[in-house]
């Protein structure tokens, strides 16, 4: 089995000598790199791509909080008894997707629960495995794109964006505690650039969907982006802070429709 996040490369020849590749979580193969050699079975949660079109068995629903509530589903059909250690890895899972349930769905928390109860495993064992401290390389990281950063306002909310060489995703989240409402952080590597985004809950319940963004964004620069409501990728050839900038016009866009939406509600009251 090969399983791969947003953020990982394949190296070359990965897979080889299995009967059977699986891919977890990944909306588009080019985000698995060069070395990438193809999948027997897709399991994701992300609005489909197209990109999957041709893989033999391509399970997908975009209305999963996790991939690992659909590997659970997957197994209890097949009538596989879920080892703990297994149990705990898919609770592991259900939290890091859902940032600690704060985009949990009613539908992932029964399941988290049954896999807790079947399994025997008592909530501060599932915590520990993501409460892992950031490393010195992480804090150093966040701390420079908070230095880096540049915002735009529109109305009562805020969108961030900066540059950093790693650890783009918890930029993100350093930049959102800082007070942004969105955030968008990227890294170059040679002519490659990568590009994480995140939205606050509030956001994202006033209308601010970062997979919609970013899939708009790499449809108009023949990028490849694809997330979630509140998480979000891109990634591609080209200069890092043109994307940044593309993001972040595309993202004051959506916020100037919200606001237009919410002062006519008011005139309307």
């Amino acid at each position: 089995m090969v399983a791969a996040k947003m953020e990982t490369t394949i190296r070359e020849g990965a897979g080889e000598g299995f009967e059977m590749r699986v891919v977890v979580d990944t909306s588009s193969p080019e985000q698995l790199g060069e070395g990438f050699e193809g999948a027997d079975v897709v399991i994701d949660h992300h609005m489909p791509t197209g990109r999957w079109d041709g893989v033999p068995l391509f399970l997908c629903d975009p209305g999963r909080t996790s991939c690992c509530e659909i590997v659970k589903e997957v197994l209890d059909a097949a009538g596989i008894d879920i080892p703990r250690d297994a149990a705990l890895m898919l609770l592991g899972g259900m939290l890091t997707d859902s940032g600690h349930f704060q985009f949990a769905k009613p539908a992932m928390m029964r399941t988290f629960a049954d896999l807790m109860e079947s399994a025997g495993i008592d909530m501060d064992e599932a915590m520990l495995l993501v409460q892992a401290e950031a490393s010195i390389s992480e804090r150093i990281a966040m701390l420079k794109a908070v230095g880096r950063v540049r915002f735009e306002r529109v109305g009562q909310m805020i969108v961030a964006t900066s540059s950093a060489g790693s650890f783009e995703a918890s930029s993100c989240r350093a930049l959102l505690s800082c007070g942004a409402d969105i955030a968008f952080v990227g890294s170059q590597r040679e002519n490659a650039f990568r590009i994480s985004g995140r939205a606050t809950q509030d956001a994202v319940r006033k209308g601010v969907h970062l997979d919609e963004i970013v899939a708009k964004v790499g449809g108009e620069t023949d990028s490849d982006g694809g997330g979630h409501g509140g998480a979000a990728g891109i990634n591609g050839t080209g200069d890092v802070e043109a994307m940044l900038m593309i993001c972040m016009e595309n993202t004051m866009d959506a916020m100037r429709a919200i606001k237009a939406r919410e002062d006519a509600e008011r005139l309307q009251q």
